[in-house]
């Protein structure tokens, strides 16, 4: 689904989705791409998130509202500096995804969208990773999918990550820099 045309590319771009979606590597190789900064949702949770997780108990809304306000920080700063960016963050829910993005004019939110099972086979295949894939339920009960006033660009995870980049390029009329791609924040 397009979202509604922005007077203007965005600066920062928030790519969210359930866990093993493919938000961090979206959201590198896009950053990458366009030699922008990247930072991972996951380095922005507290030691004791990652704890509850990794022993299999899902986050309430108090557990994330730390780890969304860090994540907004990290947008605002960027936005007010002049300085673009990618960030991850799974934002199931509008509020956090208004929390995160909303009404900042250079912010834009990608969804990666895609079945259960695909999901899952993804988390099963991860090595390292503190998510319990016990929790993938939990995740799609929280899903709240954009609805169409929140010009959310929502897109398949069917494609490969580079073809899913080079959409989100032409989506939001990116052009790849040519520049140093090394900045890289929060990894």
């Amino acid at each position: 689904m397009a979202p509604p045309a922005a007077p203007h590319p965005p600066t920062v771009v928030v790519i969210a989705g359930v866990s093993g979606s493919g938000k961090t590597t979206i959201g590198r190789l896009l950053a990458e791409r366009l030699g922008w900064d990247y930072a991972d949702a996951d380095s922005f949770h507290t030691e004791a998130n990652i704890e509850k997780m990794r022993s299999g108990h899902p986050l309430t809304d108090g557990d994330r509202l730390p780890w969304l306000s860090a994540i907004a920080a990290w947008v605002d700063d960027h936005l007010a500096a002049g300085r673009p960016g990618v960030v991850s963050c799974s934002a199931l829910k509008r509020r956090y995804r208004e929390m995160v993005a909303g009404g900042r004019p250079g912010a834009r939110v990608v969804m990666l969208d895609g079945d259960r099972d695909l999901i899952a086979a993804r988390i099963g295949g991860r090595d390292a990773h503190f998510f319990s894939a016990d929790l993938l339920d939990t995740q799609f009960a929280d899903l709240e999918r954009p609805a169409p006033d929140e010009g959310v660009l929502t897109v398949p995870i069917t494609d490969s990550p580079e073809e899913t980049v080079a959409h989100l390029l032409r989506a939001f009329d990116l052009s790849p820099s040519a520049g140093d791609s090394s900045r890289q924040s929060r990894t």
